[in-house]
């Protein structure tokens, strides 16, 4: 299998490829689009949701955490999870000017 080869692409095509990574799973999606909607939700809430296992939850919420699109904060034994604000406004600035570069001028030869 070869190497991504990272280092010839731009920073901000590195910077873009990751944030993608991190919403690449449909689980994600569901997760993200849960704490949206309740504006914070605790593990528990999550695995009821979405009826996936609690370890698989763990997992996406720590590549989320991870990619700094989500906080948490420890209550007793239960961890609370947010949207990240800022990571969140970065991520539409970035992706917005990604489909922004693109008219459509009708002149594509395909």
């Amino acid at each position: 299998m070869g190497l991504t080869k990272s280092e010839i692409f731009t920073d901000n095509q590195n910077k873009l490829a990751s944030m993608m990574k991190a919403l690449a799973h449909p689980a994600r999606i569901a997760i993200i689009q849960n704490l949206i909607k309740s504006n914070a939700c605790v593990n528990g809430q999550l695995v009821e949701e979405l009826g996936l296992a609690q370890p698989t939850i763990s997992q996406h919420l720590k590549e989320l955490k991870n990619a700094g699109l989500i906080q948490g904060t420890i209550e007793g034994t239960s961890v609370c999870y947010c949207i990240d604000p800022k990571t969140w406004a970065q991520y539409q600035k970035d992706f917005g000017a990604l489909f922004a570069a693109y008219k459509d001028d009708e002149n594509c030869a395909c």
